[in-house]
């Protein structure tokens, strides 16, 4: 658990300052991000299939930024 204030990323959730994963959540994402790297889904169905799937928001947007940022990391 890390300490945290503002927005909540997705796939946490906050409890008492501390940012909670939440498995269901982390494992969508990882299962959309493999779609969308490999081209089977565009950024915006894969966003609404997040929304669809855990009831959460993520924009495309945001879904790129993710996808980005594990492309920087080496993942």
């Amino acid at each position: 658990m890390m300490k945290h204030r503002g927005t909540v990323p997705f796939g946490y959730k906050k409890e008492e300052d501390k940012l909670v994963e939440i498995p269901e959540e982390l494992e969508a994402l990882e299962e959309i991000k493999g779609l969308v790297k490999d081209k089977i889904l565009s950024l915006r169905e894969g966003s609404l299939w997040l929304e669809h799937k855990t009831g959460r928001k993520l924009s495309y947007q945001g879904l790129k930024n993710k996808i980005d940022a594990d492309a920087r990391l080496g993942s």
